[in-house]
């Protein structure tokens, strides 16, 4: 399987969410956090600072619940107006961007 490369939305987006759960742990460390919710601390690491923009939704589900965020507010947080479907050069929507 191919992974397309990420839109600039798509990357603005996976920054925002990095920015949200940073904030949301404040002083609590990586290491605890991403133990708690399952994940290796350099997987938090890279969400945190954007480099994952579209982390897996268990992921995220695990780390918003040892935060104490509901996925509604992750999402309220990171989306952008219209940015719901992105239409791609083919037409397709954000959420098909994998090829084979």
């Amino acid at each position: 399987m191919v992974r397309l490369p990420l839109t600039p939305a798509e990357v603005e987006r996976g920054k925002r969410l990095g920015a949200l759960l940073r904030r949301t742990r404040g002083e609590r460390s990586i290491l605890d956090t991403a133990l708690d919710a399952g994940v290796s601390p350099e997987t938090l690491r890279k969400i945190e600072s954007g480099r994952v923009a579209t982390p897996a939704f268990p992921t995220i589900a695990a780390i918003a619940d040892v935060l104490g965020l509901s996925l509604d507010d992750v999402w309220a947080e990171i989306k952008q107006p219209g940015s719901e479907v992105e239409p791609t050069d083919s037409g397709r929507g954000a959420r098909e961007r994998l090829a084979s």
